[in-house]
């Protein structure tokens, strides 16, 4: 039986028009059994819905340069955390 913390990590793929009938069945299985989950995904397809109805916006310029600095500074950190777990004979 597949966990609510596996179902979550699926939504993505669950609410994909273009999932395989079987991976459909399955993760149904698990929303028809589980309030919760079901909950979830009620609640993000219409959270979808409203969303399709929207105009786009656009991100104003300071909020677009303090996204992506902020991206790359984790990004940067992720790396450095990773060069240091991999030693010193990784860095040669």
């Amino acid at each position: 039986m597949l966990t609510c913390k596996q179902f979550l990590q699926e939504l993505n793929d669950y609410l994909d028009p273009s999932i395989d009938p079987e991976t459909k069945r399955h993760l149904e299985s698990h929303v028809a059994a589980c309030p919760n989950c079901f909950v979830v995904v009620d609640t993000t397809k219409k959270t979808i819905q409203v969303y399709k109805g929207m105009e786009p916006q656009s991100v104003p310029e300071d909020l677009k340069s303090r996204l992506l600095a902020a991206v790359e500074r984790k990004i940067a950190a992720k790396k450095k955390a990773q060069a240091s777990s991999d030693g010193p004979s990784a860095q040669a």
